[in-house]
């Protein structure tokens, strides 16, 4: 593995509402050396996070039923107020940015631009680390 121990144990939650991008998103975070858990439904992210936690969020924006990422990043929150998390969107409303930027919350916009997902990810955990 190419990734330092400290990152090899973090725990990411990954949701997405479609199967085929919840997939690569896991695989290439598994690639990387993370503990990853990777859900398609709002509902079954926040009964994980009750049960678990987590050291990082990646979030799609838009999930089933009019729900959202930002659902699911509050529920983590409530856990752990210190959680890095990231909202990844195809479409997002420069109120959506504002308002993750207002929360703290990283934004990636699809299509993913891998080197950049993987730097993200890295640097939030890192930051966490510190501080």
């Amino acid at each position: 593995m190419s990734s330092s121990p400290k990152e090899a144990k973090a725990r990411v939650l990954v949701v997405d509402d479609e199967a085929s991008v919840l997939t690569t998103y896991r695989l290439i975070l598994e690639q990387q050396g993370y503990s990853v858990t990777a859900l398609l439904s709002s509902k079954d992210a926040k009964e994980t996070i009750a049960k678990q936690g987590f050291d990082l969020v990646l979030c799609d924006y838009s999930l089933e039923q009019q729900h959202t990422g930002f659902e699911v990043i509050a529920a983590a929150r409530e856990r752990n107020p210190q959680i890095p998390s990231i909202l990844l969107t195809g479409y997002a409303t420069v109120e959506t940015a504002e308002e993750a930027k207002k929360r703290q919350i990283g934004v990636l916009f699809k299509p993913i631009d891998i080197k950049e997902f993987l730097s993200t990810i890295s640097q939030m955990l890192r930051n966490n680390n510190e501080s």
